[in-house]
């Protein structure tokens, strides 16, 4: 265990402890059991994609839905979420069916727990149909959740995060009819200051910020029956890193520093899945941190677990944006997917 690992690890036992002392929870809630359950260990296929998307080949090495997804399995994953449901046409001289890839994982013992599928970016009879055909796909995998893996709109404007809170709801309460929770995930860009305040530019659009942040305005103003979040970890600490500061209705500047678990355990249940995902800090760099396997960085998992709050409940997926390692080294994002569920399945709290 490395010393990081085992600050991290004290810490969130510390803090588990402090709860249990304030009377929010109980001798078993603040004991040092696993933080992340067997059956809620999970990875995005993101991570893995090259191998999921390889034509066979004679590097021994896993390729395709039912390789890959049985290697995952034997590494002891049990959450499987998607990013696409196609793999190299040669393996079956066609392309696999979404019965199929269920097929295979009903045969590891996955469960299919998300997918990076597409919202709609407007409300019409034609993406309503196109939406309906997303959720008939994610239920013959077999999902409870089924989301997206970019903002809600990438606007800095109130007035276009209002129509983004409509277009939500109106699809998550479709995902909800269907018994699915529909979730956006999000990267730095959506922890940026609200334009919502002070002097109108040319266009008409305000040029300030009375602080508040895009996406907590958004988890505030949409439907908490319809619409849910997948917070990923490290986006977040970058977000921490890149955007303390904001321009006041006055014109003065104000400092003001995301803090991610915070944000959680505000309001934990909005948050069914996370991404955990690891970096080494790198303050000279525009976004803070460098990726690496789960583990291997400096954002502290072990804390941030042990302290969200509604222990138990949430569902960490892997991912790694850059595990691929290309020709020269094609089983790099298989190895990094065992070394990150080495270090998730042995955080305590």
């Amino acid at each position: 265990m490395s010393r990081r690992r085992m600050l991290g690890t004290l810490a969130g036992v510390a803090g588990a402890a402090a709860v249990g002392a304030a009377g929010l929870g109980s001798p078993a809630f603040a004991g040092n059991g696993v933080l992340v359950p067997t059956g809620k260990r999970g990875i995005i296929l993101y991570s893995v994609r090259d191998r999921i998307s390889a034509a066979p080949d004679a590097t021994g090495v896993p390729y395709g839905f039912e390789r890959v997804l049985a290697r995952l399995a034997e590494i002891g994953y049990k959450e499987v979420e998607f990013a696409g449901y196609t793999q190299h046409s040669s393996i079956l001289g066609r392309q696999i069916t979404p019965q199929e890839i269920r097929k295979v994982l009903d045969d590891n013992g996955l469960r299919a727990n998300g997918s990076h599928a597409s919202v709609p970016g407007s409300v019409t009879p034609d993406t309503i149909a196109q939406f309906e055909q997303t959720l008939d796909t994610a239920e013959i995998l077999g999902m409870t959740h089924i989301g997206t893996g970019s903002d809600p709109t990438g606007s800095n404007y109130k007035a276009d995060w209002d129509a983004a809170v409509d277009r939500w709801n109106t699809f998550g309460e479709m995902a909800a009819a269907r018994g699915l929770k529909l979730y956006t995930h999000n990267h730095d860009a959506a922890y940026n200051f609200l334009l919502d305040s002070g002097p109108l530019d040319a266009q008409g659009r305000p040029t300030r910020s009375s602080g508040v942040r895009k996406l907590e305005y958004f988890i505030a103003r949409t439907n908490p029956e319809w619409v849910w979040f997948e917070m990923d970890i490290y986006w977040a600490h970058v977000a921490q890193h890149r955007f303390r500061s904001y321009t006041d209705p006055d014109g003065v500047t104000q400092t003001s520093i995301l803090d991610p678990l915070a944000v959680v355990a505000a309001q934990p249940i909005r948050f069914p899945l996370f991404h955990a995902k690891d970096g080494t800090y790198d303050p000279a760099s525009a976004a803070g941190y460098a990726m690496v396997p789960l583990g291997e960085g400096d954002i502290d998992y072990g804390t941030f677990f042990a302290n969200m709050g509604a222990k138990g409940y949430h569902n960490p997926m892997w991912e790694q944006d850059n595990a691929p390692g290309g020709a020269a080294d094609p089983g790099r994002s298989l190895r990094y997917a065992e070394i990150s569920y080495q270090h998730m399945s042995g955080l305590r709290g």
